[in-house]
């Protein structure tokens, strides 16, 4: 599985639909497309939320990503994210 995240941004549609169900919905569409959610937060500054999700690959999380904004109307942007030591060692080989 690759490791994702998914950055979001409230639009004023999307500040009026904040609840725990909404949450669990979120967890629901992640797990449609073979995900794993990991870990979610709220945050303060440039985004309002990450989630860091795993995904069997970029179709997925692109699937997943899409029809979260579309439910949530939060506008996502989702990066790949490798793991430093596995970053170290691609590196390596350059």
């Amino acid at each position: 599985m690759a490791t994702f995240l998914m950055l979001g941004n409230y639009s004023s549609e999307g500040l009026e639909g904040m609840s725990a169900e909404r949450t669990g919905a979120v967890e629901d569409l992640v797990k449609k497309f073979g995900g794993k959610m990991k870990a979610l937060y709220a945050l303060l500054g440039e985004h309002d939320l990450v989630a860091i999700v795993e995904f069997p690959g970029t179709e997925q999380a692109m699937q997943a990503s899409v029809a979260v904004s579309k439910l949530t109307k939060i506008a996502i942007t989702t990066s790949p994210a490798v793991a430093v030591k596995d970053f170290d060692k691609l590196m390596a080989e350059v």
